[in-house]
């Protein structure tokens, strides 16, 4: 049954509700290597090759196999359940981490890189799946859904900061495919525990007579935004780990990431904990895109103290832009078709992460790493201009 929460104590009061804290525990788990495995594999694929255009490349190839792979993989979950496809998929993608870990470790070819990264596109959609879980206990009630999209922003966040601080220690400390390992064991792990919380799973549906969320008005434009957007994310990662390389200080690239993540953290735990106010879509993007101009200030100091700073600012941005755009998909998506709808978005999302991440790398590697800041840059503005132009950036319900 949908729930309805008092606004004073949102969060508090967000956990209160039965089940809720068990499947929390167990999806935190199992995204916390979303922040690992892409730096994992930049690492150890350019350690090992001495290419980070390769290592760009394997990891862009990965994340465009899950953005065809996840919006079917969702739709089988709107159809049988949560439990009865994220476990197999898990399996899969798992073993597609382990297929590239002994890959780079024994020296295959270059080609049995890509074709590794590729099997771990079965990974499912555990933000989605939680946000379902979201959407359907607090159906009758938008300002507690408001404030459960936010914290699952900031849990995203919180795990893409300390994801990579995790990976670079570990891939550091031990050895370089130490990172995707632990990575494997964390989301496997996460996922077994997260499907065991029956109660709170929303009932699985027959098949849909609802359009496609494609066909759904308003949200392809969205998914322009979230294109290019996605463009910003995975520049701002390889060129960083470029440039903090190149000061020669590769050890401190998960740290410097992280206080970006902490930014957006911060911020999404402060905009969910605020009264919804009629934000547009468009201002956040604009914002995002000005903000994205502090780390390219920054890196022409070669400064590491200066950079990291600016990337902290600089994520502030982030938290704010993902939920109101969320809140945006989840109302104007049909509801048998939720889950299916915002795999679209984070599979357009790794779309542009992927476009970025090789885009980023070879700009890092024939240019330079400071050039390379230019890139988020351009995909920012780029992001708002198609806000603009589209008319995606409508008021937040």
């Amino acid at each position: 049954m949908p729930f309805v929460i008092p606004t004073a104590g949102g969060y508090r009061r967000l956990f209160a509700l039965p089940g809720t804290r068990a499947f929390t525990a167990g999806n935190l788990l199992a995204r916390l290597p979303m922040g690992m495995f892409s730096v994992s594999a930049v690492v150890m694929i350019a350690g090992s090759r001495g290419s980070y255009a390769l290592a760009g490349a394997v990891t862009a190839t990965g994340l465009a196999a899950t953005a065809v792979a996840g919006p079917w993989i969702a739709r089988l979950v709107d159809r049988h359940g949560q439990a009865r496809v994220a476990v197999p998929a898990t399996l899969a993608s798992v073993l597609g981490s382990l297929a590239l870990l002994l890959c780079v470790r024994y020296g295959a070819p270059d080609w049995t890189l890509f074709a590794a990264y590729a099997g771990t596109a079965a990974t499912p959609n555990i933000g989605g799946l939680s946000r379902a879980r979201w959407a359907h206990l607090l159906r009758a009630d938008p300002g507690a859904l408001h404030t459960a999209n936010s914290f699952e922003q900031a849990a995203d966040e919180l795990c893409f900061m300390l994801g990579p601080v995790l990976a670079a220690f570990l891939t550091g400390t031990f050895f370089p495919e130490a990172g995707t390992l632990v990575g494997a064991v964390l989301l496997l792990a996460g996922m077994l525990l997260f499907t065991a919380q029956r109660a709170t799973e929303p009932p699985p549906r027959a098949r849909s007579q609802a359009p496609s969320p494609l066909r759904s008005p308003g949200i392809p434009p969205l998914l322009a935004c979230f294109l290019a957007t996605g463009a910003v994310f995975g520049s701002m990662e390889v060129v960083t780990i470029a440039y903090v390389d190149a000061q020669g200080h590769r050890t401190a690239a998960g740290a410097v990431l992280a206080l970006q993540a902490a930014g957006s953290c911060v911020a999404g735990l402060v905009y969910g904990a605020r009264e919804r106010a009629r934000v547009r879509f468009s201002w956040c993007l604009a914002a995002m895109a000005v903000l994205m101009t502090l780390p390219w200030l920054a890196a022409a100091t070669r400064s590491l103290p200066v950079l990291a700073g600016a990337l902290l600012v600089a994520g502030m941005a982030t938290a704010p832009t993902m939920v109101t755009a969320m809140t945006l998909v989840q109302r104007r998506t049909p509801a048998d078709r939720l889950n299916e709808g915002m795999s679209l978005v984070v599979t357009t999302l790794l779309t542009g992460i992927a476009c970025g991440s090789a885009t980023g790398g070879w700009a890092a590697e024939h240019l330079s790493p400071t050039l390379g800041y230019a890139v988020p840059v351009t995909a920012a503005a780029l992001a708002w201009g198609l806000a603009w132009l589209t008319r995606a950036g409508g008021v937040r319900p």
